[in-house]
């Protein structure tokens, strides 16, 4: 049963900006903290950045602060990562993730943190 669908991928150039969604089809989204993760080629799964439950805290990798924004909508079941300023160095398969803990105080930042994945979205900055 696929919970988690990302969308809103696509090639950018750099400096521009592009909008990703991921849909939870999920019945417990409004307590589960959120997070997306991307993976370039040839390199390992990294965390990009997280949200709580309610929403009221977040927390991003060194690499996107400043430029990317996570968000979400408890009534849509919905996660945004908002990213500007994109450079060639952003480009990867970006992944949602749900926590696999209810009602976490803290924002997760580890993969092992995240129980629920979806299938990815491709990113590409061209320079």
């Amino acid at each position: 049963q696929v919970r988690l669908v990302e969308s809103g991928g696509g090639l950018v150039q750099s400096g521009g900006s592009l909008r990703l969604s991921c849909a939870d089809s999920g019945r417990i989204f409004s307590s589960s903290a959120m997070g997306w993760f991307r993976q370039a080629s040839g390199k390992e799964r990294e965390f990009v950045t997280a949200i709580t439950y309610g929403g009221t805290r977040t927390y991003y990798a060194d690499s996107v602060k400043g430029r990317f924004t996570i968000s979400r909508d408890n009534v849509k079941k919905m996660v945004y990562l908002q990213m500007n300023s994109l450079k060639p160095e952003d480009t990867a398969v970006y992944y949602c993730a749900a926590d696999r803990l209810l009602w976490r105080s803290t924002v997760p930042s580890s993969s092992d943190d995240f129980g629920f994945w979806g299938q990815g979205t491709q990113v590409t900055v061209s320079s």
